[in-house]
C-alpha cells in the first residue's frame, strides 16, 4: 500500500473514486483494508496507457513500478493463453486478469451488499473482488468459483494468507455452486452470452445477479443488474453501463477466420450502398450503438477495422452460416456495401440502427434482460415488450 493508504486514507485513487460515485461510502473501509497488491503475483501485465498496450512488470525487478501499476485504476492481466504461456512476453490471448478498480466498484455498488447476505462470485481470478466481499460480508458468507485450477489454487493461497479464508471452488462457473445455495447476491467477473438459468435457481427470491452481459456481435459487454422473482423462476433487470471483459470460458467461441467466409474478392458479394455515415454507424468503442444492434442483429460477428487513407471497411460475419457483408466507409463518398450469403446482414443490421434511431438513441439504461429456462429475452424500457434472443 502507498504510505498514506496505510494510515487509513484512501490515497489519490480512493479519493478519485469516491468523488467519482464509483466507490461509495459503505466501501470505502475495505477498500483501504483489502489492497489489490496483496493479491497479485510478482510478475504481471498492466495495460500501459499511454503505449496502448500491456507491458510485463516484475515485482522483483521494479518494485515501485509494479507497485505503482498495482494501485493504479488500470487492468493487469495475470494469465495468457490459457496458462499454456511461458516468458515475459504477452501472450496471444489475456484468460485472467485483475480489473480496474473503477469497474470493480462500479460493480459492488451494483450489487448492494447487506450485512448476513450469502454472495456466489464466478472468476475468482486473483481473489482479489472476493476478499472485498469476504471483508464486508465474513469470508464464510462468501463463495468464489474458478474454472482454472491453477488459478483457483493462487488465489485461495492469497486469501488466506491474507486471512480471508474464503471457499474457493474449483468447477466451471456456468454451474454456478448449487451446495451452497440459496445466495442473496451473484456476481460474475467474466463476461456472459447467457446468464445460466442455474444462476437464477441459486439465488434468493428478491435477490440480485449482476453480470458483464453481451452478445457475439462485439467483445463489448454492458453490466446487467437482475433481480430473482418471487417464485425463483425467473429474474430481470436493467443495465447499468458499458464494461469488457474476459468471457466466460464455457461460452467463449473460436476466432472468425476470414477466408472461411471470403473465398475470393468482396467484388464477389452483391453491391449495394448506404446513406449511412461512418461516424453515425460505428460511434465509439463502448457506444450504445453497438450493443444496441447486437441486441437485433442475430448470430453474428462484427468487425471494425482500421482506417487507413481515408477509408474503412467494416464487416460482417454469420454464426450460423457462411453470410457475411462488408461495408466501406470512405471520407466525403457515400458507404459501399458488398453481401453474400443466405442472409444479407448489412440489411440486418441497417435495419437494427433505423430502429435504434427510431427510438431516440437509447443508451444503455433503457434496455434490460429477462431469463427464465426457456432463454433470456431483450427488452427496451418495458419488460413485457421483449424479444427473445
Amino acid at each position: 500500500m502507498a504510505a498514506n493508504e496505510q494510515k487509513g486514507q484512501p490515497g489519490d485513487l480512493g479519493r478519485a473514486l469516491l468523488s467519482a460515485g464509483v466507490l461509495t461510502p459503505d466501501w470505502a473501509p475495505t477498500y483501504e483494508a483489502v489492497p489489490r497488491s496483496a493479491f497479485l503475483p510478482d510478475l504481471i501485465w498492466p495495460f500501459d496507457m499511454a503505449a496502448g498496450r500491456s507491458r510485463a512488470v516484475s515485482k522483483t525487478d521494479d518494485p515501485a513500478g509494479w507497485q505503482g501499476y498495482a494501485d493504479a485504476d488500470v487492468p493487469i492481466v495475470t494469465q495468457w493463453d490459457d496458462g499454456r504461456h511461458s516468458g515475459t512476453e504477452p501472450g496471444e490471448v489475456s484468460t485472467s486478469s485483475a480489473s480496474m478498480p473503477s469497474v470493480v466498484f462500479s460493480m459492488l455498488r451494483d450489487l448492494d451488499v447487506r450485512p448476513g447476505a450469502r454472495a456466489m462470485e464466478i472468476g475468482t481470478g486473483t481473489g482479489w473482488n472476493a476478499a472485498l466481499l469476504a471483508h464486508r460480508l465474513g469470508a464464510g458468507n462468501v463463495v468464489t468459483v474458478e474454472v482454472d485450477g491453477a488459478v483457483a489454487a493462487s488465489a485461495r493461497a492469497a486469501l488466506e494468507r491474507f486471512g480471508l479464508p474464503v471457499r474457493v471452488v474449483h468447477g466451471d462457473g456456468f454451474l454456478g455452486c448449487p451446495q451452497g445455495a440459496p445466495y442473496d447476491r451473484i456476481m460474475a467477473t467474466c463476461g456472459v452470452r447467457e446468464v445460466p438459468f442455474a444462476w437464477v435457481r441459486q439465488g434468493r427470491p428478491g435477490g440480485v445477479i449482476v453480470a458483464p452481459w453481451g452478445t457475439h456481435y462485439s467483445n463489448g459487454d454492458a453490466v446487467a443488474r437482475l433481480v430473482v422473482a418471487r417464485d425463483g423462476e425467473s429474474a430481470s433487470g436493467g443495465f447499468t453501463g458499458p464494461v469488457e471483459f474476459m468471457k466466460l470460458r464455457a461460452q467463449r467461441r473460436p476466432p472468425v477466420v476470414h477466408s472461411d467466409y471470403v473465398t475470393g474478392s468482396v467484388a464477389d458479394g452483391a453491391e449495394t450502398s448506404t446513406g449511412i455515415t461512418e461516424a453515425e454507424f460505428v460511434g465509439e468503442k463502448f457506444s450504445p450503438v453497438r450493443f444496441a444492434l447486437g441486441l437485433r442483429v442475430r448470430d453474428c460477428w462484427h468487425v471494425v477495422a482500421e482506417k487507413r487513407d481515408g477509408a474503412r471497411p467494416v464487416w460482417f460475419y454469420g454464426l450460423a452460416d457462411r453470410s457475411w457483408a462488408c461495408v466501406m466507409f470512405r471520407d466525403g463518398d457515400t458507404a459501399r456495401v458488398w453481401q453474400s450469403g443466405p442472409r444479407r446482414l448489412w440489411d440486418e443490421a441497417e435495419s437494427a440502427y433505423r430502429w435504434w434511431e427510431a427510438r431516440d438513441r437509447p443508451g444503455f439504461a433503457r434496455f434490460g434482460l429477462t431469463v427464465d429456462k426457456h432463454g433470456q429475452r431483450a427488452w427496451l424500457d418495458d419488460p413485457q415488450d421483449a424479444w427473445a434472443l
